[in-house]
């Protein structure tokens, strides 16, 4: 199962905001062996919006979305989910209360407005004023404040995805190349990419005062050890030099 993130809301990219959920789903994931696959930060922008929950919805990736679901105009997610899915947006019953149970007469007429999802919806509690965020099928729409969208979050995971664990590649060799350029590499990683297609490889240069190029494989360790043996050789061969870690001396 991929896992990818939707970060929405015109405030970040103007820059009034800056993203924090990102990091912090990184780093939830990871505590469970998982990683993320994919991350969008789209504005509120209706057609915008609609565009890329099509692409999101139309996969069975988990996904986790932040922002949008208020009840003010520029906060369209609800109203963009249940069109591209094409079903009505309704009161949810469990939604509206958990509303009026935290505001009582005050719900009404405006922060009830909240309680319509899409037609199928699942609520996610909401422990810190009680109004839900929604789920739909591996969809999971929370709330743009981390104080209440990072706890739902947890929930999420803890009830529905208890057993999802361990998916991410857990054995990594790192080599720095030097000497050399990606070019001069490309056909070897192409086979190693063709041979091994199990493994993630990554080549990352870098052109500061030591130019070297950082060169990773992930996965069975096995299957890296084999790969990363095909690759040395084959930068030893073309006379660039390698190491398992940098140092000065480059």
């Amino acid at each position: 199962m991929n896992i990818g993130a939707l970060i929405i809301g015109d405030e970040l990219l103007s820059g009034k905001r800056q993203d924090r959920h990102f990091s912090h789903l990184q780093s939830v994931l990871a505590k469970r062996g998982l990683e993320l696959s994919w991350t969008i930060i789209v504005g509120d922008d209706p057609d915008q919006l609609q565009r890329f929950l099509a692409f999101s919805l139309a996969s069975k990736d988990l996904v986790f979305s932040f922002g949008g679901i208020g009840a003010t105009p520029d906060d369209r997610t609800r109203q963009s989910v249940a069109k591209v899915v094409e079903v009505p947006l309704s009161p949810h019953p469990e939604a509206v209360a958990e509303i009026e149970g935290q505001f009582g007469h005050a719900a009404y007429p405006n922060r009830i407005l909240m309680a319509n999802l899409p037609e199928g919806s699942r609520i996610i509690p909401n422990p810190i004023n009680r109004v839900p965020g929604f789920s739909l099928n591996h969809h999971h729409f929370m709330p743009g404040f981390p104080e209440m969208s990072w706890p739902m979050l947890e929930w999420v995971l803890d009830n529905y995805y208890q057993e999802l664990r361990n998916l991410a590649p857990e054995f990594e060799q790192v080599i720095y190349v030097t000497k050399g350029r990606e070019s001069d590499l490309l056909e070897v990683m192409t086979k190693i990419d063709i041979d091994f297609p199990e493994l993630r490889l990554s080549s990352l240069p870098h052109l500061d005062k030591q130019p070297h190029i950082e060169m990773s494989l992930r996965g069975d360790e096995k299957q890296v050890y084999e790969a990363m043996a095909i690759l040395k050789a084959v930068i030893e061969q073309a006379g660039f030099n390698w190491s398992n870690q940098l140092t000065d001396n480059h």
